[in-house]
């Protein structure tokens, strides 16, 4: 963590702010003109306490930005005892020049970053935040979206379906090659109003995905390659993505949805099972470096609907 911090302050020049942004302010110094900025009604004391800021210190500071014509402080409305702060016209434009000045040095520091590690790197903020704030909540069912591919998720699915299963089940890169291959013809020629891909998004993160394409049989659509990534089970993510490939394939005009797995997936298992899927059968066989035992489940989709 202290590697990490001091690469982090030298990449942002906290050290050397005021030179980093080309203006006359300390970090410290242009972190309280923000917060004056978007707090327009804001008293010192809530100042200290929000930046954590040593009392006689923020004093001090607030009493050279007043001299510089920056601040007005008065009688808090709320309380006598305390002191008002807001930020002059001349305060406003010195804050908001610094914003320009932050949002310059940040593009261009994200310019030398490829798109692609853009999410990475993004999400990685979110995870330290999130870690590292006291009390922070866990994400819930209410926050999962579900959404249609985005350049990039259809290769993440190949990478994450290989990386899952060989931790959790010691398969092998054959496993991989097949994933890749049911992607590759879904990507290089699928019917948009047909078939169709799901990706499982939590607080900007992708969680899961699910696929329904055209099966062989007449009438008939075929779910494939339903994934939850681990650290995101428990929130009914699989149960979703099974119920939008079910609702889809339905509303679609199929009559069936069928699927194959194994029987060593016994969460996957119980989802097909709650939406009214029926095993009709089973054969053994050895793949992915495994002895397995393969299942093929069918759904009649204008039964009853399952309760969800």
């Amino acid at each position: 963590m202290r590697a990490f911090n001091r690469f982090y302050t030298n990449l942002i020049g906290a050290l050397d702010y005021s030179r980093h942004l080309h203006a006359p302010y300390t970090l410290t110094e242009s972190r309280v003109l923000y917060e004056l900025a978007h707090s327009p009604r804001t008293d010192a004391a809530d100042l200290r306490t929000e930046l954590s800021l040593d009392a006689g210190y923020l004093s001090r500071l607030l009493g050279k930005f007043e001299k510089d014509g920056l601040v007005d402080r008065s009688p808090s409305e709320r309380d006598s005892r305390r002191r008002r702060v807001a930020l002059t016209a001349r305060g406003r434009d010195a804050a908001d020049l610094l914003d320009e000045r932050s949002r310059e040095v940040v593009g261009s520091l994200l310019a030398s970053v490829p798109d692609g590690d853009r999410p990475r790197l993004t999400e990685a903020m979110r995870v330290i935040q999130g870690v590292l704030t006291p009390g922070a909540e866990r994400p819930g069912r209410e926050d999962v979206v579900l959404r249609p591919p985005a350049p990039g998720d259809l290769g993440w699915i190949i990478q994450r379906n290989a990386e899952i299963y060989a931790a959790e089940y010691g398969w092998n890169t054959e496993y991989e090659s097949l994933v890749a291959r049911i992607i590759a013809d879904f990507a290089g020629d699928h019917d948009p109003d047909a078939e169709r891909v799901w990706v499982a998004e939590l607080a900007g993160r992708r969680v899961g995905s699910v696929m329904c394409v055209r099966d062989a049989a007449p009438a008939t659509a075929r779910l494939r390659l339903l994934l939850v990534e681990p650290d995101a089970r428990g929130l009914g993510i699989g149960d979703r993505l099974v119920g939008a490939c079910a609702d889809f394939a339905r509303e679609t005009g199929y009559r069936d949805l069928v699927l194959w797995t194994n029987d060593v997936l016994k969460a996957a298992r119980s989802i097909y099972q709650r939406h009214g899927f029926t095993l009709v059968a089973e054969k053994p066989h050895h793949s992915f470096g495994a002895d397995l035992i393969g299942q093929d489940w069918r759904l009649a989709l204008h039964d009853a609907r399952p309760e969800r």
